[in-house]
């Protein structure tokens, strides 16, 4: 009789905790579900930008005619931020990715300020209406991949919490849930820190 009542104690303490793994293994999945949803909406404001560039360059190219290589500059780091989202895409979260993101990011930025700076100096193409309207979808997009990168963020953070908190990081250890990186702008370009002045 005794060897029944401990027979059930063991079984009861094993499914009380296979039932605790579970459900940190599934809080787990959870928190990394969304920071890759949170990603996915700093592609969607990111392929909006993408989009409105080729038609600002394109906006500038008659006005700006001996000022091609500053529009090429900014069709090239296009390109490359195109290829850093790809690559972040295929794998959000993972350090080597949002960096080359973060890196392809910035340097599109400084690309961009470089255009307006130069776009300054252009009163008649300052005062083409589809410049005005595409800089402030450009600045409205700006603002929402700053909104996007930060929910982002704040969902990897609570992810890289449950996946380090004892005893959460015994299940996140056997089940290899690794680390996520933020996206971050690059502390050594302060240029890149501001977004591209784009309102007139």
């Amino acid at each position: 009789m005794s060897g029944l009542i401990l027979l059930v104690i063991v079984i009861g303490i094993v499914v009380l905790l296979g039932g605790w793994a579970i459900g940190i293994y599934n809080g787990l999945v959870t928190a990394r579900n969304a920071f890759k949803n949170a990603f996915a909406q700093i592609d969607v404001q990111l392929q909006r930008r993408f989009d409105l560039i080729p038609n600002l360059v394109e906006t500038a190219k008659g006005y700006l005619s001996h000022e091609r290589g500053t529009l090429e500059a900014v069709t090239a780091a296009r390109t490359a931020a195109q290829s850093g989202l790809a690559a972040a895409k295929a794998s959000p979260g993972d350090p080597a990715a949002m960096a080359e993101l973060s890196q392809a990011q910035g340097a599109l930025n400084g690309a961009l300020g470089r255009l307006m700076v130069v776009v300054e100096a252009y009163p008649d193409l300052k005062a083409n209406q589809n410049m005005m309207q595409l800089t402030e979808e450009l600045t409205s997009t700006e603002n929402k991949v700053a909104f996007a990168r930060q929910a982002y963020n704040d969902s990897v953070m609570t992810y890289n919490n449950k996946r380090e908190v004892f005893p959460s990081s015994v299940v996140a250890g056997m089940f290899n849930f690794a680390p996520a990186a933020l996206l971050e702008i690059p502390a050594d370009t302060p240029e890149v820190r501001e977004a591209p002045k784009v309102q007139f």
